[in-house]
């Protein structure tokens, strides 16, 4: 027998606080009991965003939340630019355009963050844009893009919204929603909020809203104002994801309990531990950037990456993902988010380290381990 260990760059593993949460018999949404647990989540996710506005929740994965950001901010022919540096920045390029949007594409080489000269450059030869869309952490690549910086220039473009895909990132890393001035934040509950897929969670500023106010394309279930109604009723518009919701509700007390900056502090210590633990026997990053919710290796020299996470799946029970595109074999990334700790860490790695060396990597075996070991004990940051 062998233990699991779920350690992709999401879904992540789920506490069994959350899990007998959602085994319980499941309550009708149009009640008191519902509306209890509304009640309780609208604040504690407000604080979780950093921000003093009311979160809409949907019943949707983090890719709904990008689609219904678009939505319910721009019409047909609005210009919008998009850092496009993997998979999820083309993703929400791609879903622009479907909507009839002018996509201007900011191309960043996947395993860079966006440049802030570069950036400024393409904002002022586009100074009509009425929005910016980015990831606060590339999934496919593991880079964490200067959200922040990126945020002070938009502040001073009241035309110009700045909408902010934190699928990876929210919950895992300090980020100051309303200070930094990002109009709109989404994410997903399968990262740091430690559940199951299937909630997108969705932050609006008082100038997104405005921008919603004129917005003209089409949406139905995606109607951040009807949303916003039934929320203010602790209710929904539509029938919601109950069981998740409240296992939402569970997520969030352990957070408040733990404290974001140590929930902050735990991700940046098992990040820089991972990080550590792989070039401490010979490998290379991928990403110049590095987010701390993921880690992003390249293979070594004779090694498909393809082949690492399918040993490590098939003997040593460890779920890691690899690469996607062209960069399919040529990487693997290690996740390191939501209900993960230092032992977690240390098994990962240790797992990464003898499925190498059964590829035939010449290296020795117990370095990472030791490597990430050390770290986390002296709290080596």
């Amino acid at each position: 027998m062998m233990k699991y260990y779920l350690m992709a760059p999401g879904p992540s593993m789920i506490p069994e606080r959350i899990l007998l949460e959602m085994s319980k018999p499941i309550i009708h949404h149009r009640t008191k009991a519902f509306e209890s647990v509304i009640e309780i989540v609208r604040g504690q996710l407000k604080s979780v965003f950093q921000t003093k506005n009311d979160i809409v929740v949907l019943a949707s994965v983090g890719s709904g939340g990008m689609e219904a950001a678009l939505v319910n901010c721009f019409s047909a022919g609005d210009k919008v630019i998009a850092v496009n540096g993997g998979k999820f920045g083309e993703r929400w390029s791609t879903q622009a355009r479907k909507f009839g949007l002018n996509v201007v594409d900011l191309e960043v080489p996947w395993g860079e963050a966006v440049q802030i000269e570069k950036f400024s450059e393409v904002l002022a030869k586009n100074s009509d844009a009425k929005g910016v869309l980015c990831q606060a952490c590339e999934t496919s690549t593991g880079v964490s893009h200067p959200v922040q910086e990126m945020g002070e220039i938009l502040k001073k473009k009241p035309s110009t919204l700045f909408l902010v895909d934190a699928i990876t990132a929210l919950g895992i890393s300090d980020i100051k929603t309303d200070l930094w001035g990002l109009d709109v934040v989404v994410t997903g509950s399968q990262k740091a909020f430690m559940l199951p897929p299937g909630l997108a969670m969705v932050s609006m500023s008082d100038k997104a809203w405005a921008f919603n106010e004129k917005a003209g394309l089409p949406r139905f279930y995606f109607d951040f104002k009807e949303e916003l109604k039934n929320l203010q009723k602790n209710q929904t518009h539509f029938t919601p994801a109950i069981s998740l919701l409240q296992g939402l509700k569970i997520a969030l007390e352990m957070m408040h309990e733990e404290t974001l900056p140590k929930l902050f502090n735990r991700h940046k210590r098992l990040a820089y531990a991972t990080r550590e633990a792989m070039k401490a026997i010979g490998l290379e990053l991928f990403s110049k950037s590095p987010a701390d919710s993921i880690t992003a290796v390249l293979s070594p020299p004779g090694i498909d990456g393809e082949k690492l996470v399918n040993l490590l799946s098939s003997k040593y029970n460890v779920t890691i993902i690899g690469g996607q595109d062209h960069v399919k074999g040529k990487i693997f990334r290690l996740g390191h988010m939501g209900y993960c700790g230092d032992f977690d860490v240390i098994s990962l790695v240790a797992a990464t380290e003898m499925a190498l060396a059964d590829l035939g990597y010449k290296n020795q075996v117990g370095e990472a381990a030791a490597k990430a070991t050390e770290i986390l004990h002296k709290g080596l940051i």
